[in-house]
């Protein structure tokens, strides 16, 4: 199974995740591609197959997007492509000390089920704010749920 891993950060501390994320596919038998600037036409490329798309989402400032996922966020938003091919797991990144805590990925999330994508697996949450062992966690996630859509 191919996974597009699309990465929203803005001081690079979900590309670790990501990352982590990526080794743990890919010692399951896996690929992925990394996106850490996600471009729309990218990831759209062959919209006519299944994809599967791991979004780890860091929340900025406000509550908005990161700046790296920012653009692709907002493409989806205007050209409203139907995502019934998608097959996606959202891991939200924030603060806990902050009221936006996870709101790029609630908001995220509310996006692409708009849009006809499913979610396989329940929202990660992580807090940065008090997580000893972020890339753990996402590990443990990733376990949790992988092997229910193996092909």
């Amino acid at each position: 199974m191919h996974f597009h891993i699309l990465i929203g950060t803005t001081s690079g501390n979900t590309e670790y995740l990501a990352d982590a994320l990526n080794e743990q596919l890919t010692a399951l038998g896996h690929s992925a591609t990394l996106h850490d600037e996600p471009v729309y036409s990218e990831v759209m490329a062959d919209s006519t197959t299944p994809s599967y798309w791991l979004f780890c989402i860091a929340t900025h400032g406000a509550g908005e997007y990161a700046e790296s996922i920012l653009d692709f966020m907002e493409a989806l938003a205007s050209k409203q492509p139907n995502l019934a091919h998608v097959k996606a797991a959202i891991i939200a990144v924030g603060d806990s000390s902050y009221d936006t805590f996870c709101k790029a990925g609630d908001d995220a999330e509310a996006l692409i089920l708009e849009l006809n994508a499913r979610l396989i697996a329940p929202t990660l949450q992580i807090d940065m704010f008090n997580e000893l062992d972020p890339e753990g966690s996402a590990v443990q996630w990733l376990d949790q749920w992988i092997s229910s859509i193996s092909e």
